[in-house]
């Protein structure tokens, strides 16, 4: 009965990476796509919607970044440690 529970346990971890990775970061550059246009509408010059945009697009490429650097280091038989508050590359236990 405890397998079943582990089971859960780590599909529940899969779907959640999944969303924020997988759905997460196009909707996150999509919505920076958006108040780009919105920052400029009408002729209109909204300075929020520029920083609002360049910030998400900003967490975008720091996302596929850490995904680049985790595939990396798992090929070089490293692990990637979330114990600080940055990601850090350590040796494989």
């Amino acid at each position: 009965m405890h397998n079943l529970g582990f089971a859960l346990d780590g599909a529940w971890r899969v779907l959640l990476a999944g969303l924020a990775l997988g759905a997460g970061l196009p909707i996150l550059f999509a919505l920076g796509i958006r108040s780009l246009a919105w920052s400029d509408a009408g002729g209109v010059a909204r300075p929020a919607g520029r920083a609002l945009g360049f910030t998400l697009f900003a967490v975008v490429v720091l996302g596929v970044l850490l995904g680049i650097t985790f595939i990396v280091a798992t090929g070089f038989g490293k692990a990637l440690s979330f114990e600080h508050i940055y990601p850090t590359i350590v040796a494989k236990h």
